[in-house]
């Protein structure tokens, strides 16, 4: 049975309305608001996202209730992350801030014989997290993005914003019957799922959230949201000109298993089933554009056993686009085994990414794969790729030297379909590649190199060369170059 788009924002407030009634008669269930919430099912699983020496790129994901205890403050900075305001220090004030400054130059921008172009970015942001008891909390979050630099044209929103509120909601959570309950409505950000899929998008200035509605439950051994979102149309003004734009909509639920720790000769893997729906008034596809309804059934296996590190997500995409079905696939496969002991032995990794293309210049299905907001410099650094109607294949070999991390990769790439086009990062297509008969893309190589001053404080340097192969030179596309650097600094 499938549920019209009203019935089923009715049923997504209705479960919101129902965790917030539920989440305060849950009080006197639980322990005392000043301690620590009830451990259930892993925090790194719940789909906020990493948190690596208390530092989350969701800044709400981060807890620093432990700093309530003045003895565990190294600095002035650190009276900033807990600021009592009442006397039993059950109503609590957190605030954050960044600093990223960072420089790119382009070779071949576009990938056409073109001047060379210079983008200088400056992102700062900063955030409030009020939490009232254990169970009620209001977040808020701005950015300023600036740009400037060589021959960069007009920067969309979320490269170039005067003001920009990128997260501002109220969530509310308690535990029911041994369940961990929640919900959060409002301007947020959202990475439950792969990376390859869903993400904030941090290689642009302003990071991408959505506005809506997300409902969870959590146990000891899995876990379970709902969602239904709309994106967020990004100006390059003040506060005014973001608003919520109910011609996209992302929905839809996401799980999570723990697999037991004894398989696999001793492992950490989660298993999380999906099913998602991703509605758009106008998707333009070749030289048509048309109401899309796009639904995913998929999974994702990811964690650690026997000593590799692996990241495994496949996606059936169906639905409609106009009067045409939808027949798409995506899969995405990460993998990672260190060469030897201790934290320094080199780390090999392979990736394989096959995203099905075709139907873009033709009346048959619509075969191109596409994500709800994938993460593309996973294809390229500068941005000039994307995994529709893409085969990549990429060894790598990492190697870390203390507090500095050396990364090297070669990516080959190719097209999945020769009847379709190469698509850039934003899912538009190189123009004339669809009538070019090469199916080789080219090969990228990409070096990063990356220092960790101190948990607030990092380098970042990266370059990459993209050789052009048929598939792009045919239709009078060029080879790229692409360097970048940024210091990150945040509280």
């Amino acid at each position: 049975m499938t549920l019209r788009p009203t019935f089923r924002r009715r049923l997504l407030t209705a479960a919101a309305i129902g965790a917030s009634l539920i989440a305060p008669s849950a009080l006197a269930q639980t322990a005392a608001p000043t301690e620590a919430a009830p451990t259930t099912y892993p925090r790194k699983a719940t789909g906020v996202g990493a948190v690596i020496g208390g530092y989350a790129e969701s800044r709400w994901a981060e807890n620093w209730s432990a700093l309530r205890d003045p003895e565990e403050r190294d600095d002035w900075l650190d009276d900033l992350k807990y600021i009592p305001l009442t006397g039993d220090g059950d109503v609590w004030l957190s605030l954050s801030g960044e600093m990223r400054a960072r420089t790119a130059w382009f070779s071949s921008p576009g990938l056409r014989d073109a001047p060379d172009q210079r983008l200088d970015t400056l992102r700062l942001t900063g955030g409030a997290d009020l939490r009232i008891g254990r169970h009620v909390r209001f977040y808020g979050e701005m950015t300023h993005a600036g740009a400037g630099g060589d021959n960069i044209g007009n920067p969309v929103g979320a490269i170039r914003n005067d003001l920009v509120a990128t997260q501002a909601f109220v969530d509310v959570n308690g535990e029911v019957g041994g369940y961990e309950i929640g919900a959060r409505h409002g301007r947020q950000f959202f990475t439950d799922g792969s990376p390859y899929m869903v993400s904030t998008r941090n290689g642009a200035t302003v990071l991408t959230p959505f506005q809506g509605t997300r409902v969870w439950m959590r146990g000891r051994y899995w876990r379970a949201d709902v969602f239904d979102f709309e994106t967020v149309s990004l100006g390059t003004s003040g506060l005014d000109d973001d608003r919520a734009d109910d011609a996209e909509r992302f929905s839809g639920v996401t799980a999570s298993v723990a697999v037991p720790r004894d398989w696999f000769g001793g492992s950490e893997l989660f298993f999380d089933p999906f099913v998602w729906r991703y509605e758009s008034d106008a998707r333009r596809w070749g030289a048509t554009t048309a109401a899309e309804d796009r639904d995913y059934h998929g999974a994702r296996l990811w964690g650690q056993a026997a000593g590799v590190t692996i990241d495994w997500a496949v996606a059936r995409q169906t639905g409609r686009y106009g009067s045409r079905d939808i027949d798409a696939w995506h899969l995405f496969t990460q993998q990672s085994i260190a060469v030897g002991q201790g934290q320094s032995a080199p780390r090999v990794g392979l990736r394989f990414d096959y995203g099905s293309g075709g139907g873009a210049y033709d009346d048959g299905p619509m075969k191109n794969a596409v994500t709800p907001q994938g993460v593309p410099i996973f294809y390229s650094y500068q941005n000039v790729l994307n995994p529709v109607n893409m085969i990549a294949l990429a060894p790598s070999v990492s190697v870390r030297r203390g507090p500095v991390t050396y990364t090297a990769e070669v990516q080959g790439t190719w097209r999945a379909s020769r009847s379709d086009a190469v698509y850039r990062a934003t899912d538009l297509p190189y123009a004339g590649t669809q009538n070019v008969d090469g199916r080789r893309v080219g090969e990228i190589y990409r070096l990063q190199v990356a220092h960790t001053l101190s948990p607030r404080t990092s380098l970042l340097a990266r370059y990459e060369h993209l050789a052009a192969g048929p598939a792009l030179t045919d239709a009078g596309y060029d080879s790229a170059n692409y360097m970048t650097a940024w210091v990150n600094f945040r509280f």
